[in-house]
């Protein structure tokens, strides 16, 4: 079922599962929306209850309130903001994938992050993160950058070049599908683009080391998963990841990239059910 919560910078889209079973948070990245998740979500089934937002990442379709200024520590913000609204207690579980912010948010606000799954995110200096972030980062620099980048995304053969874009994100290629829903908004849409462009223009690296920094206090279960061939987040980092947490655990996937949810859907969920049931 989708709906909407009322949030600081204006309404936030999220698709509810609904059911008494644990609350599950899926996270998702930039120029993407909650549609990456859509496999895990049908491999949990009614296991867990998957609470999957469409964060404004610049895939949204839900306009923001005029002048909401996203940055990625706000955006962290934001996520724990969505969880208070929908009063979940500390049994949650939040998931993400590509994005650091659940860091940020778990460093910031320990009580408000129950359990937490890192998967294959951005971490410790690797900011931005890989070929397809620093893309990114060179596109927001030049006038007119993320607008041409979407119009290149739009036309199908060019997806395919190897180390670029979305090509370099994932194991196997990302369905055609997805790529058309997430690049539409910001072909179309100036204020979906300027969302964008105003987080990637504010991050600061040191903010993802620093982050990392205060897990090591994080007293609470977590699990990092990680692609063995993944390309934009070293696999090392994986690793820190689950030694510095102090109730850390870590799963490696082979055949997996970035793009944990549609490389290895069936796994990630296996995963995810094992952590958030036990």
């Amino acid at each position: 079922m989708t709906l909407q919560t009322e949030l600081s910078v204006g309404p936030i889209a999220y698709d509810d599962t609904g059911g008494d079973g644990t609350p599950v948070v899926l996270l998702h990245g930039l120029a993407q929306d909650g549609t990456v998740w859509r496999h895990v979500v049908d491999e949990l089934g009614a296991s867990v209850r998957c609470i999957v937002p469409t964060l404004p990442y610049g895939s949204h379709r839900t306009p923001l309130r005029p002048g909401a200024h996203l940055t990625p520590h706000s955006m962290a913000l934001l996520i724990g903001e969505f969880a208070d609204a929908l009063k979940l207690g500390d049994e949650t579980v939040f998931v993400e994938n590509d994005a650091g912010r659940l860091q940020q948010l778990a460093a910031e606000r320990p009580e408000r992050v129950g359990r937490m799954v890192i998967a294959g995110c951005e971490a410790f200096d690797n900011y931005p993160p890989g070929p397809a972030g620093k893309l990114l980062d060179v596109a927001a620099r030049v006038p007119g950058g993320i607008a041409l980048l979407a119009a290149v995304l739009s036309v199908r053969p060019l997806r395919r070049m190897p180390g670029t874009g979305y090509a370099v994100m994932s194991y196997r290629p990302v369905p055609h599908e997805l790529i058309d829903r997430w690049v539409e908004p910001l072909r179309k849409d100036p204020a979906a683009r300027a969302v964008l462009l105003r987080y990637l223009r504010s991050g600061v690296r040191t903010e993802m080391m620093e982050a990392a920094d205060a897990l090591r206090t994080y007293d609470r279960p977590a699990l990092v998963v990680w692609g063995k061939q993944d390309k934009m987040m070293p696999l090392a980092h994986g690793r820190r990841l689950a030694d510095l947490l102090p109730r850390g655990r870590l799963v490696e996937l082979d055949e997996c990239g970035t793009l944990i949810p549609l490389d290895r859907p069936r796994e990630l969920a296996a995963a995810i059910r094992e952590f958030a049931t036990s």
